[in-house]
């Protein structure tokens, strides 16, 4: 799929949104997050979170990191991320990218391969796979960029100038395309046809899968009645699971594991970004106190649960239940609705069910630290 192409649809799928908020890698709510990830990167070889700096400090890049200066004073989303990738240590930007070094490190190198020398590795890793983890990384990135493109037939005064916020679209737009224009390039460089096919793929499956979404601003009303569980996970994948799945496979294929290492790398993968994307929609639901509610989007997983499970009229009756008088969801009403039924546990067991298949499925690779880290990884998505 050619840069523009896939930078056409996927603003196409984000007007549609309209989101204003942005989540980067979510925060899990393990306490002890923070610690397995700075342990993970020591194994590594060095911090993650400068793994994408050379294109970020690139002179193109510096002009349009100028000009986002301008939205400042406005609640553009842009402006959010930019602050994300300078500041924030808390959502560890770069988890994609760590997992596919992780993996590359505990497979080590493969007795099969041809022309890949073990002496050519720094810290067990390929310089091929170390470029891999940086090109996933400037895929997400551009995916995180363009999600700050704002549907204006939302935008209010309170937002900022209507100029203002349409200049961050254009900023967003150019900023996105800028990245993944980048990471195309540096996939081709990889000189590999079958890692160029699952990342293109990747791709695609991202671009699907924001297309799918169900977002929080949209009218309640008008959810569609069809969404399921099933199809929850199926969308989940394809707009946060497939990037980070097919990453691994093409990790272990630039190393030349054979298909069933391939196999567990992409199963690896899968289950650890739906166990942390059920985590993320849990902590709304797992960590609320009387009285601070924060707003959580009707298509998380605990309310997706407890839609099957009390059924789409009842759901519906329940929505106008918890309307205020300016026809606002009181969101401390309906979180209690929703935790009233078997939703949240319900998610807490496919988390944990995630958490599981993501250990089992590195278990096949040898005892190491690296392997270590990746369990841990596994295991903190189901701490809450």
């Amino acid at each position: 799929m050619f840069p523009a192409t896939c930078s056409r649809l996927c603003r196409k799928a984000l007007s549609i949104q309209g989101q204003r908020t942005l989540s980067l890698f979510p925060n899990s709510g393990s306490s002890n997050w923070s610690k397995v990830v700075s342990d993970a990167e020591k194994i590594v070889g060095y911090p993650t979170s400068f793994m994408s700096l050379r294109c970020l400090l690139s002179d193109e890049f510096s002009n349009v990191a100028m000009h986002v200066k301008k939205l400042i004073g406005t609640q553009h989303p842009l402006l959010n991320t930019a602050r994300g990738f300078v500041f924030d240590s808390k959502n560890h930007l770069q988890m994609r990218g760590l997992i596919v070094l992780l993996l590359s490190k505990a497979a080590g190198p493969s007795h099969a391969a041809s022309g890949l020398l073990p002496q050519d590795m720094v810290c067990g890793i390929y310089p091929t796979q170390r470029n891999l983890a940086e090109i996933t990384e400037l895929i997400h990135t551009a995916f995180l960029v363009h999600r700050g493109i704002v549907d204006l037939k939302g935008w209010t005064d309170s937002d900022g100038p209507l100029k203002d916020m349409e200049f961050g679209n254009k900023m967003a737009v150019l900023s996105g395309d800028f990245l993944l224009a980048n990471a195309c390039t540096g996939l081709a460089q990889l000189n590999n046809t079958k890692v160029v096919e699952l990342i293109s793929s990747a791709i695609g499956d991202v671009v699907q899968g924001i297309y799918n979404e169900n977002p929080s601003n949209i009218e309640e009303n008008s959810l569609s009645d069809g969404v399921d569980v099933a199809a929850w996970e199926e969308h989940t994948f394809l707009s946060h699971g497939a990037l980070l799945a097919k990453s691994c496979q093409a990790a272990m294929e630039l190393a030349k594991h054979d298909n069933e290492s391939q196999r567990l790398a992409f199963k690896y993968g899968k289950h650890v970004a739906l166990g942390h994307k059920l985590n993320s929609d849990l902590q709304p639901f797992v960590k609320s106190r009387a009285g601070e509610t924060e707003a959580f989007s009707l298509s998380a997983a605990p309310v997706v649960f407890h839609r099957q499970i009390v059924g789409q009229e009842r759901w519906r009756q329940q929505l106008q239940q918890v309307k205020t008088q300016r026809n606002q969801l009181d969101y401390s009403k309906l979180l209690a609705a929703v935790k009233s039924e078997k939703g949240v546990s319900s998610a807490v067991d496919l988390c944990c069910y995630h958490g599981n298949k993501a250990v089992e499925a590195i278990q096949a690779f040898p005892s190491s630290e690296a392997r270590s880290a990746l369990e841990n990884i596994a295991s903190a998505i189901t701490k809450f």
